[in-house]
């Protein structure tokens, strides 16, 4: 079946499928049906809209699921099916060959996707800052990527390992001679047992994994003060990470797909912003959706992922002409420890835009969609993020 006629058949289904359950009333699938309240009659005919992630439900996205509970997108029109992503799934490839209408995936991975053919476009920034660290045992005294120089360094590898790499290059370090690089599970044990002394970690899930550890030399679990983080950030090497996606080839020609992105855009910002003022109740929202993690984890992870979306300066979903910059040079100029970037060349074509953000602010006109006030709160973590 070729791959036009594939992806007419999937939207004809997924359509099928939507009137059928509009007339028969059933909420039986969670993520699919739109919830209980909001403007929306039950005559209204909603666009059926599938989402991609790049990982597995946790507080990372938080503010989609809140768009689907609070009925924002039943608002907007939309009948939002959620996909879990995992580790064989790669999002933006599931968009690109029409299995999803949008999917969440950090920037590089997606560039390099595009760079491969994929007819992608970022059409919402809604991480403003990047959330990986590298994290040290405070006597191990690493504070800056210089550094780490003749230490054991773990990475994921997978492409998350670029903000490191380039860290390390500015820093005057050469990868693949001044460190001993190792290959590093998702996961912080082999910091915890010594093998290693620096590790990856992403601060709203690996970092907490480490304060949720027990040291056995006071019985008491770690805390900030036991460790050293080098946030990229404050290196100068950090990349653009979580953003909306949307298909190229339809953003150019289909009227209604446009019309739904900005009623996406939309939605999906209100549950961003839901989840700023209501960090407890998104925790909750994630955590009745069948997350893996705990409470205590995933209520860090919220509180951690609202301080990499506000404030956002443009208003949530703009892309930072500097950041996105600072992005594509990381990924054309860094090399890994194969030697290979992440791209070839800059990016050709439509590879961002703020058209499609902006009108969705401009109906949000009126609502905090910046969030200059933002606080984070204090959160509590729990043995093993109970």
């Amino acid at each position: 079946m070729s791959r036009f006629l594939r992806t007419a058949v999937i939207a004809a289904t997924a359509l099928v499928l939507a009137l059928f359950a509009a007339a028969c009333g059933g909420d039986d699938d969670d993520d699919a049906a739109a919830p209980s309240g909001g403007e929306t009659t039950a005559s209204t005919k909603l666009t059926p809209v599938k989402l991609q992630l790049q990982w597995v439900t946790q507080a990372q996205f938080a503010g989609y699921f809140a768009a689907v509970e609070k009925g924002f997108y039943k608002d907007a029109g939309l009948d939002v099916q959620i996909l879990e992503g995992g580790v064989d799934i790669v999002p933006q490839t599931v968009l690109a060959q029409g299995q999803a209408d949008f999917a969440i995936a950090w920037v590089p991975k997606a560039l390099q996707s595009r760079e491969q053919g994929a007819n992608i476009t970022d059409v919402g920034q809604v991480f403003q800052r990047s959330g990986t660290l590298q994290v040290s045992f405070k006597d191990k005294n690493i504070t800056t990527a210089a550094g780490l120089k003749s230490k054991k360094v773990g990475n994921w590898g997978f492409g998350n390992e670029f903000e490191l790499f380039a860290g390390m290059t500015k820093a005057g370090l050469d990868p693949s001679k001044d460190v001993t690089l190792v290959q590093q599970q998702f996961d912080m044990q082999a910091l915890l047992k010594g093998d290693i002394d620096a590790a990856q970690a992403m601060i709203y899930n690996e970092y907490a994994q480490v304060l949720e550890a027990q040291n056995s030399d006071t019985g008491e679990l770690y805390t900030p003060e036991d460790f050293n983080s080098i946030d990229w950030n404050k290196e100068g090497t950090a990349m653009l990470q979580d953003a909306i996606w949307a298909n190229t080839e339809k953003l150019e020609s289909d009227k209604a797909y446009q019309d739904t992105t900005v009623n996406f855009l939309k939605a999906s910002f209100q549950g961003w912003m839901y989840c700023r003022d209501h960090a407890e109740e998104c925790r909750d929202i994630v955590v009745a959706r069948g997350s893996k993690l705990g409470a205590s984890h995933q209520l860090w992870q919220m509180n951690e992922i609202n301080k990499l979306i506000w404030p956002s300066p443009n208003g949530i979903g703009m892309v930072d002409t500097a950041a996105w910059d600072q992005t594509v040079k990381i990924a054309q100029s860094t090399k890994n420890a194969d030697g290979d970037t992440v791209l070839k060349k800059a990016p050709e074509g439509l590879a961002y835009t703020n058209d499609y953000a902006e009108k969705a602010l401009q109906e949000l006109s009126g609502e905090d969609a910046k969030g200059d006030s933002f606080k984070p709160i204090e959160v509590k973590l729990n043995k093993g993020g109970a």
